[in-house]
C-alpha cells in the first residue's frame, strides 16, 4: 500500500519507558505519511490499542515489564496475523535478533541506531520487506552457506524457552513463571532442564547467573561469548 499525507500509516509503539515512547513518536509524527496512533507500556495495553485502531505496524521493545516483547509478538501474531512487528531493543542483535525473526518479527533494530535508520526500517517493513542490519545479514548468509560466523549460545532455544530464560533473568521463580505463562510448574521445570542442556549449564545457579546477565543490557553483550 502507498501511504501518503492523506492516507497515513498507523503505527503502534510499545515500550515501558515513557521518554522512549515520546521520542519515537516525535520522530515518526514529523514524517508526512506516518502517524503514531497509539502508545502502550505493556502487553495488555498493546492488545487493547490494536483492537481500537487497525495499525499498519507495531514497534515493540524486547524488554517489557513482566513478559518480554517476544511474548507480545506471539500474541499479536495469533490475534492480528497481518500486523507486521518491528522489534527495537537496547540488546545486541547478535544475541536476540534471530530469535525475534523466528518468532515472526519483520525486523530488528538496536536503539543506538541513527534516526534515519529507524525511518528506513519502518518504511521498508511497511512496503512488505524485512529489515535487518548489514552485519546481521552477513552473519545469516554465512550461517546458511556454511561459512564461519559468531553464533549466539541461545540461538538453539525455542521462543518459549527464551521466554522462560528471560523471566528467570527478571528474578521470577518457577511458580511465578508458570502463572505468567499460564503453564504448569512441571512444564516450566522441563523448559528449565532443556535450557540448561542446550546452554551446557550444570546447575540452577549457573542458569540464573546466565539469565541475569542476558537480561542486563551490559550482560547481553557478554552472553555472546
Amino acid at each position: 500500500m502507498q501511504y501518503t499525507e492523506t492516507n497515513k500509516a498507523h503505527i503502534l509503539i510499545v515500550d515501558d519507558h515513557p521518554i522512549v515512547r515520546e521520542g519515537i513518536s516525535m520522530l515518526i509524527n514529523r514524517e508526512a505519511e506516518l502517524h503514531v496512533c497509539h502508545e502502550a507500556s505493556d502487553i495488555n495495553q498493546a492488545m487493547l490499542a490494536n483492537k481500537e485502531c487497525k495499525h499498519d505496524l507495531a514497534i515493540v521493545d524486547l524488554s517489557l515489564a513482566g513478559l518480554s516483547g517476544l511474548d507480545l509478538l506471539k500474541k499479536l501474531h495469533v490475534d492480528f496475523p497481518d500486523l507486521p512487528v518491528l522489534i527495537m531493543s537496547m540488546h545486541d542483535e547478535a544475541v536476540y535478533a534471530e530469535l525475534a525473526l523466528k518468532a515472526g518479527a519483520r525486523g530488528y533494530l538496536m536503539k543506538q541506531v541513527a534516526t534515519s535508520t529507524i525511518l528506513h526500517a519502518i518504511r521498508l517493513i511497511l512496503s512488505g520487506e524485512i529489515y535487518i542490519s548489514d552485519q546481521l545479514r552477513t552473519r545469516l548468509v554465512q550461517k546458511m552457506t556454511g561459512g564461519k560466523s559468531e553464533a549466539s549460545p541461545i540461538s538453539s532455544l525455542t521462543p518459549t524457552e527464551f521466554e522462560v530464560l528471560h523471566l528467570i533473568g527478571l528474578g521470577l521463580g518457577t511458580g511465578e513463571i508458570a502463572f505468567k505463562m499460564m503453564r504448569s510448574s512441571k512444564t516450566i521445570e522441563s523448559h528449565r532442564a532443556n535450557i540448561k542442556r542446550k546452554l551446557n549449564l550444570s546447575s540452577a545457579s549457573q542458569l540464573t547467573h546466565f539469565a541475569i546477565n542476558l537480561v542486563s543490557p551490559i550482560g547481553s553483550a557478554e552472553a555472546k561469548s
